[in-house]
């Protein structure tokens, strides 16, 4: 599946730039009550979802079977998105509902790929990442 590492870093790269956003508002206002959000859109949202992104690049053979790699995908972005959400909710209205389930989704996210990594070295103990890949011609 050669487009779920672009998707991994284009949704990683939203992220950056709500996080980025959300930073400079907070500083722009001098109120910092919302930096758990902007910290987690920055963690889940950029470097975690961005290094998935790298990770899958650099061993195709993660990415199959394809289902497991799309339900990877859709449990870890849309977890990094609905964690902040839940984050804000908790600071601004006391309901931390989303928050506490969006964690349990990350967990989730999170087990797959370990699982999946695992998967992978076990059935190619000898399994190298590639090495430099040719970008796509234009």
């Amino acid at each position: 599946m050669p487009r779920l590492p672009l998707l991994f870093v284009t949704t990683a790269a939203a992220c950056l730039v709500l996080g980025t956003g959300l930073g400079i508002a907070m500083g722009m206002a001098h109120d910092f009550q919302l930096a758990p959000v902007h910290a987690h859109l920055n963690l889940l949202g950029w470097t975690s979802l961005a290094l998935m992104g790298l990770t899958y690049r650099a061993w195709p053979a993660l990415a199959a079977p394809r289902g497991m790699a799309i339900a990877q995908y859709l449990l870890s972005a849309g977890a990094a998105l609905a964690f902040p959400c839940g984050i804000y909710l908790s600071i601004a209205q006391g309901q931390p509902g989303l928050a506490i389930a969006a964690a349990l989704v990350w967990l989730g996210g999170a087990l797959l790929f370990l699982a999946r990594l695992m998967l992978l070295l076990l059935r190619h103990p000898a399994a190298a990442p590639v090495a430099a890949m040719p970008l796509p011609a234009e």
